[in-house]
C-alpha cells in the first residue's frame, strides 16, 4: 500500500512534463487515487461484515493488482484519462484493503493499547512509501525528457519522448501488480484465526442504526473530519514537495526526488519513535503537539521560500507520522460491533487526499509553491484542535467515553 501509494506522489510531477499540464491538472493523479478510496470503502465494510476480514483483504488484493496491470494498455494508448482509469482501479483495491486490514490490528488484542498497535503495524507502512518514491527517484526522474529539449523538437520527436517517458512509469506499476498477487496466493492459501466477536456475521443482524449511533458519537463523527484533513495535509505536503523544490529552491529535475525520500525517511524513523512515545504519553496529547509542530512547520514554508522552507516542508512528516493511526485508533475506540461500519468512515474520509491537492494546487496555479503550503498548514491546526477536544472530554485513557449516552457506544 506503501508503495503504491507514494509512487502516485511522484507521478503528479512526471505527467506534469509528459503531458505539459498545469498543476491543478496533474493533482487529478491524487484526485482519481484517493476518490477510489472514498468510493470503494463502503462496499469494503458490507463484504467484512457479511464475508469476514479475509475476503475483504482477498478482494483488495485482486482489484489493486487488476489495477497494476492496467498500466500495460494504459502506456500503449498513451492518454492521460487511461492512467487515471489505472489508478482508480487500483486504489479501489487499496481502499478494500485498508478498510479490511485497519480494524482487524485492532480486534488482534485489548482496546487499552490499540491505537498503540495499529502506530506500529502502520510504522511499515512507510517502508513501502520508502521503496515507492526511491523507485520514482532512480527509475523514473532522472530519466524524463528535459523540458529544454522538447521545446526544439517537432510533433513526431515529442510523442516519441512522451511513449519513451510513459514506459518508465509502466515498470514500477506492474512490479507492483505482481508483488500483490504473490501476496494474495499467500494469503489465501492461509488460515488466519479471527475474534469471535470480529467473524463475519448476517448484514440483517444487528446492522440497523449504525450511521445514527455513529453520528451520534461526537468523537467518531470530528475524528472523521479530522481524518479528512490530515490526510489532504499528507497528500499535500508530499505531492507538491518536488514541485517545491524545482521551483522555489531552484533544485535541478533529476534530484528533487531525493527531497521527497528525506521526507519519507523522515516519517519512516518517526513512525517507529511515536510508536514508543504512544506506551508513555496519551494518544491525544502527542497528536495535539504533532498538529502544532505542523502548522508552525507548513508557516515556515510560506515565509521562507529558499532553503530553509525546503527543509520545512521536508520536516512537515515528523508530525504526520502519528496522525493517521492515532485518529483512527481514537476515533473508533467503544464503537463495538459498529467497528466495520466505524473503520469504512475513516477510510471514506481518505477522500482529504483527493479534493484539497486540487486546492493546492490551483494555489500554485496562482500565488506560487510556497504560500500554497497553507493548505496543509490550515489543515494540521484543525487537527490540533481535535486532539484538543478529546483532550478536554471526561474520556478515560484506552476505554470509552464516559460523558456520553449508551446508545453511542454498544
Amino acid at each position: 500500500m506503501g508503495s503504491a501509494a507514494n509512487l502516485t506522489d511522484v507521478l503528479v510531477g512526471v505527467f506534469r512534463h509528459i503531458f505539459t499540464m498545469t498543476n491543478f491538472q496533474s493533482a487529478l493523479v491524487q484526485f482519481a487515487y484517493y476518490g477510489a478510496y472514498f468510493s470503494l470503502a463502503i462496499p469494503a465494510a458490507m463484504i467484512n461484515k457479511r464475508y469476514g476480514y479475509k475476503a475483504g483483504v482477498l478482494t483488495g488484493l485482486g482489484c489493486a493488482t487488476l489495477g497494476g496491470l492496467l498500466f500495460i494498455p494504459a502506456s500503449m494508448l498513451l492518454a492521460y484519462g487511461y492512467f487515471l482509469i489505472a489508478l482508480f482501479v487500483l486504489a479501489a483495491g487499496l481502499s478494500i484493503l485498508e478498510t479490511s486490514a485497519n480494524p482487524f490490528v485492532i480486534a488482534m488484542g485489548p482496546e487499552e493499547n490499540a491505537t498503540q498497535r495499529l502506530n506500529l503495524a502502520q510504522s511499515f507502512n512507510p517502508v513501502g512509501a520508502n521503496i515507492g518514491v526511491l523507485l520514482g527517484a532512480v527509475l523514473i526522474l532522472p530519466q524524463i525528457t528535459p523540458q529544454s529539449e522538447k521545446a526544439a523538437m517537432s510533433a513526431e520527436q515529442l510523442r516519441v519522448a512522451q511513449v519513451d517517458d510513459l514506459s518508465l512509469v509502466l515498470g514500477p506499476y506492474t512490479g507492483i501488480a505482481f508483488v500483490l498477487l504473490v501476496i494474495w496466493l499467500f494469503i489465501a492459501f492461509q488460515k488466519i484465526p479471527v475474534p469471535e466477536e470480529h467473524a463475519a456475521v448476517d448484514l440483517e443482524a444487528g446492522g440497523s442504526g449504525v450511521l445514527p449511533r455513529l453520528w451520534r458519537n461526537r468523537h467518531y463523527r470530528y475524528g472523521v473530519a479530522a481524518q479528512f484533513l490530515n490526510v489532504g495535509a499528507q497528500v499535500c505536503a508530499w505531492t507538491f514537495t518536488i514541485q517545491y523544490a524545482q521551483d522555489v529552491v531552484g533544485v535541478p529535475t533529476a534530484i528533487s526526488g531525493w527531497y521527497l525520500q528525506a521526507s519519507l525517511i523522515l516519517f519512516l524513523i518517526s513512525r517507529f519513535v511515536m510508536t514508543y512515545l504512544l506506551g508513555i504519553f496519551r494518544p491525544t496529547k502527542l497528536l495535539f503537539a504533532m498538529g502544532v509542530l505542523g502548522l508552525v512547520l507548513c508557516l515556515i514554508a510560506v515565509l521562507s521560500p529558499n532553503m530553509i522552507g525546503l527543509i520545512a516542508v521536508v520536516g512537515i512528516s515528523l508530525s504526520l507520522s502519528l496522525m493517521f493511526p492515532t485518529i483512527y485508533g481514537v476515533a473508533l475506540q467503544g464503537l463495538g460491533p459498529d467497528t466495520k461500519f466505524g473503520a469504512a468512515g475513516l477510510v471514506m474520509a481518505i477522500l482529504g487526499g483527493a479534493l484539497l491537492p486540487l486546492v493546492h494546487g490551483r494555489l500554485m496555479d496562482t500565488w506560487g509553491a510556497a504560500p500554497a503550503y497553507i493548505v496543509p498548514g490550515i489543515c494540521l491546526g484543525l487537527v490540533a484542535c481535535y486532539a484538543l477536544f478529546d483532550l478536554r472530554t471526561k474520556r478515560r485513557h484506552g476505554g470509552p467515553l464516559v460523558n456520553e449516552g449508551a446508545a453511542e457506544h454498544p
